[in-house]
Protein backbone atom coordinates (compact mmCIF):
# COMPACT_ATOMS: atom_id res chain seq x y z
CA UNK A 1 0.00 0.00 0.00
CA UNK A 2 1.73 3.02 -0.86
CA UNK A 3 1.80 5.87 1.51
CA UNK A 4 -0.14 9.66 0.66
CA UNK A 5 1.96 12.79 0.87
CA UNK A 6 0.07 15.29 2.96
CA UNK A 7 -0.56 17.39 0.21
CA UNK A 8 -2.36 14.46 -1.04
CA UNK A 9 -4.12 13.54 1.49
CA UNK A 10 -5.65 16.72 2.16
CA UNK A 11 -6.49 17.04 -1.81
CA UNK A 12 -10.66 17.14 -2.62
CA UNK A 13 -11.92 17.57 -6.33
CA UNK A 14 -12.01 21.61 -7.33
CA UNK A 15 -8.85 22.19 -5.41
CA UNK A 16 -6.75 24.96 -7.22
CA UNK A 17 -3.35 23.45 -7.69
CA UNK A 18 -0.48 25.32 -6.07
CA UNK A 19 1.86 27.10 -8.24
CA UNK A 20 5.43 26.66 -8.22
CA UNK A 21 8.15 29.10 -8.01
CA UNK A 22 9.70 28.88 -11.44
CA UNK A 23 12.20 31.00 -9.96
CA UNK A 24 13.10 28.53 -7.24
CA UNK A 25 12.96 25.69 -10.23
CA UNK A 26 15.65 27.10 -12.27
CA UNK A 27 17.94 28.07 -9.52
CA UNK A 28 17.62 24.37 -8.35
CA UNK A 29 18.67 23.14 -11.72
CA UNK A 30 21.73 25.65 -12.06
CA UNK A 31 22.89 24.03 -8.54
CA UNK A 32 22.33 20.34 -9.93
CA UNK A 33 24.11 21.36 -12.80
CA UNK A 34 27.01 22.65 -10.70
CA UNK A 35 26.82 19.37 -8.49
CA UNK A 36 28.38 17.81 -11.38
CA UNK A 37 31.27 20.32 -12.23
CA UNK A 38 32.37 20.51 -9.25
CA UNK A 39 32.47 16.34 -9.16
CA UNK A 40 33.97 16.71 -12.64
CA UNK A 41 36.40 19.74 -11.08
CA UNK A 42 37.23 17.01 -8.26
CA UNK A 43 38.22 14.51 -10.78
CA UNK A 44 40.57 16.73 -13.00
CA UNK A 45 42.23 18.07 -10.00
CA UNK A 46 42.43 14.59 -8.30
CA UNK A 47 44.21 13.57 -11.66
CA UNK A 48 46.87 16.89 -12.42
CA UNK A 49 47.20 17.88 -8.69
CA UNK A 50 47.64 14.56 -6.66
CA UNK A 51 51.01 14.75 -5.75
CA UNK A 52 51.11 18.41 -4.59
CA UNK A 53 47.84 18.22 -2.79
CA UNK A 54 46.72 15.43 -0.58
CA UNK A 55 44.22 13.41 -2.12
CA UNK A 56 42.17 13.02 1.12
CA UNK A 57 41.77 17.17 0.45
CA UNK A 58 40.97 17.42 -3.09
CA UNK A 59 37.86 14.64 -2.72
CA UNK A 60 36.96 15.53 0.55
CA UNK A 61 36.47 19.32 -1.01
CA UNK A 62 35.24 18.50 -4.00
CA UNK A 63 32.64 16.55 -1.84
CA UNK A 64 31.80 19.12 0.23
CA UNK A 65 30.94 21.45 -2.81
CA UNK A 66 28.58 18.80 -4.31
CA UNK A 67 26.71 18.28 -1.21
CA UNK A 68 26.42 21.97 -0.69
CA UNK A 69 25.12 22.28 -4.13
CA UNK A 70 22.39 19.89 -3.69
CA UNK A 71 21.46 20.96 0.24
CA UNK A 72 21.14 24.51 -1.03
CA UNK A 73 18.35 23.56 -3.50
CA UNK A 74 15.97 22.93 -0.27
CA UNK A 75 16.68 26.46 1.03
CA UNK A 76 16.08 28.26 -1.93
CA UNK A 77 12.47 29.40 -1.05
CA UNK A 78 13.99 31.44 2.03
CA UNK A 79 16.57 34.29 1.69
CA UNK A 80 19.14 32.69 3.43
CA UNK A 81 19.47 29.99 0.13
CA UNK A 82 19.76 32.72 -2.21
CA UNK A 83 22.53 34.25 -0.32
CA UNK A 84 23.64 30.63 0.01
CA UNK A 85 23.89 30.38 -3.78
CA UNK A 86 25.58 33.54 -4.43
CA UNK A 87 28.69 32.12 -2.10
CA UNK A 88 28.67 28.63 -4.20
CA UNK A 89 28.87 31.17 -7.66
CA UNK A 90 31.94 32.62 -5.70
CA UNK A 91 33.99 29.84 -4.76
CA UNK A 92 33.29 28.46 -8.03
CA UNK A 93 35.21 31.39 -9.49
CA UNK A 94 37.79 30.96 -7.06
CA UNK A 95 38.36 27.61 -8.10
CA UNK A 96 39.83 28.79 -10.86
CA UNK A 97 43.36 29.56 -8.69
CA UNK A 98 43.51 25.39 -8.75
CA UNK A 99 42.39 24.94 -12.39
CA UNK A 100 42.53 28.14 -14.11
CA UNK A 101 40.13 26.93 -16.87
CA UNK A 102 37.36 27.42 -13.95
CA UNK A 103 37.37 31.37 -14.20
CA UNK A 104 35.65 31.07 -17.19
CA UNK A 105 32.94 27.69 -16.44
CA UNK A 106 32.30 29.99 -12.69
CA UNK A 107 31.57 33.01 -14.44
CA UNK A 108 29.25 31.11 -16.68
CA UNK A 109 27.26 29.32 -14.27
CA UNK A 110 27.11 32.92 -12.18
CA UNK A 111 25.95 34.50 -14.81
CA UNK A 112 23.56 31.06 -15.47
CA UNK A 113 22.36 31.91 -12.06
CA UNK A 114 21.50 35.57 -12.01
CA UNK A 115 19.66 34.58 -15.14
CA UNK A 116 17.49 32.16 -13.23
CA UNK A 117 16.68 34.52 -10.63
CA UNK A 118 16.13 36.96 -12.26
CA UNK A 119 14.08 34.96 -15.16
CA UNK A 120 12.17 33.02 -12.83
CA UNK A 121 11.19 36.11 -11.06
CA UNK A 122 9.90 37.72 -13.47
CA UNK A 123 8.17 34.53 -14.83
CA UNK A 124 6.19 34.14 -11.09
CA UNK A 125 5.13 37.61 -11.43
CA UNK A 126 3.70 37.13 -14.38
CA UNK A 127 1.73 33.77 -13.28
CA UNK A 128 0.80 35.57 -10.04
CA UNK A 129 -0.63 38.12 -12.07
CA UNK A 130 -2.35 36.12 -14.87
CA UNK A 131 -3.90 33.73 -11.61
CA UNK A 132 -5.37 37.16 -10.14
CA UNK A 133 -6.68 38.17 -13.57
CA UNK A 134 -8.49 34.33 -13.81
CA UNK A 135 -10.06 34.62 -10.13
CA UNK A 136 -11.64 37.91 -10.94
CA UNK A 137 -13.03 36.68 -13.90
CA UNK A 138 -14.36 33.96 -12.35
CA UNK A 139 -15.51 35.76 -9.70
CA UNK A 140 -17.61 37.83 -12.33
CA UNK A 141 -18.94 34.96 -14.71
CA UNK A 142 -19.73 32.28 -12.16
CA UNK A 143 -20.61 28.73 -14.04
CA UNK A 144 -24.10 28.25 -15.42
CA UNK A 145 -25.43 25.42 -13.83
CA UNK A 146 -27.91 23.74 -15.85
Amino acid sequence: MARLTKAQREWRPGMPKKQRSLKVMLASSVLSLEAFVALFFTLATFGLKRSEVSPAIILGGGAVMMILCIITCAFLRKPAGLIMGWIIQLMFILCGFVLPDMFYIGAAFAACWWYALYKGGQMDAENKRRAAEQAEWERKNPPVES
